[in-house]
């Protein structure tokens, strides 16, 4: 009689793995795509990294000991996984302070004000970088080049990422010529091209991705659906008119869609609990990133359509639900 009901948002689940592990986890199969951002872009990824980090790490202790009153919880590693997704959405030349700052946001408004982990509706390494995208689009555009350990800090030489070449050449001079001047598709795969750190390199997360599938941290609805969804797509209006669209696997290997299909959009806390639930959520991020990408003024999509769909994870919790324990007896 005197039991208290405590309702919290997704997921409701009970198993062996706790919070620490499951983000150790996380970190190992992350450490591959940080190795190859070290090898391209030399000692400012480690710079950059190890900001995030600690800012995330710190602003969670402060906020979780004098704000919110409570024991502090750092030790989950939680706020370790946010601070390096947060700094694999940034570029290696970014200044210190808005990586700080960016770490302010995604910790203190995108996780601690809705009472810390397990109750945050959106992804809070993405709503950090978002503020940051929109409040400086010219340092969150700058990319710097991949010159291994000749990569200076905050000096590096920057260029384009092909994604916004391609957004600024749509409807304008025709793909294929802008195409032949673009990183090829080898290039994309193995990392030989500018953008943020979790940008390059797809082979490096696609292990992380394997990891993760082998010690079922994750499970494959998500990030297949979200892939699949997108080369259709993608290949379709290829398809239709290869001379004003990008080909499939271009679009599957080039921007942030890797890091977000496997590390962002898998969130636990952010995506829908049944297998059912989480390939219509998959399918919705594939949609919006390439409408987003086609269509709209930012060349890359994944970061919002991921945000869009952590709103619409209620809805689909509420009219997808898993099966319930046990079995109906029908009377008669």
């Amino acid at each position: 009689m005197g039991n208290k009901l405590t309702v919290s948002l997704s997921p409701h689940d009970y198993g062996r793995e706790t919070t620490g592990k499951l983000m150790a986890g996380v970190l190992i199969a992350l450490t591959p795509a940080f190795l190859a951002t070290v090898w391209f872009f030399g000692y400012a990824a480690i710079i950059v990294t190890a900001i995030a980090v600690a800012s995330c790490v710190c602003f969670e202790y402060l906020i979780q000991k004098f704000i919110l009153r409570k024991e502090p919880r750092v030790n989950d590693l939680s706020a370790v996984v946010t601070g390096v997704l947060l700094a694999f959405c940034l570029p290696v030349n970014i200044s210190p302070g808005l990586v700080v700052l960016g770490s302010l946001v995604a910790i203190g408004l995108g996780k601690m004000t809705f009472g810390g982990i397990g109750n945050n509706p959106f992804n809070p390494a993405l709503v950090g970088r978002v503020f940051l995208f929109l409040s400086f689009p010219v340092q969150l555009t700058s990319w710097p080049e991949p010159k291994g350990f000749a990569t200076g800090y905050l000096d590096a030489v920057t260029g384009s990422t092909p994604l916004s070449i391609l957004n600024e050449s749509y409807d304008k001079v025709p793909v294929p010529e802008v195409m032949n001047r673009l990183p090829g598709h080898l290039d994309l795969f193995w990392g030989n091209m500018g953008g943020s750190l979790g940008e390059i390199a797809a082979f490096a997360l696609l292990l992380g991705f394997a990891f993760m599938l082998w010690r079922k941290i994750i499970t494959w609805h998500i990030p297949v659906s979200i892939l699949v969804t997108v080369a259709l797509f993608s290949g379709a209006l290829w398809l239709a008119d290869p001379t004003a669209n990008a080909d499939p696997l271009y679009h599957l290997l080039s921007g942030g869609l890797m890091l977000g299909a496997i590390f962002m959009a898998t969130d636990y806390v952010t995506s829908p609990m049944s297998k059912r639930g989480m390939i219509i959520y998959g399918i919705g991020i594939g949609l919006l990133t390439v409408i987003i990408r086609r269509y709209a003024a930012y060349p890359e999509g994944v970061q919002f359509a991921i945000l869009i769909m952590n709103a619409v994870t209620p809805l689909i919790n509420m009219y997808i639900k898993p099966k319930r324990f046990g079995e109906e007896v029908k009377n008669g």
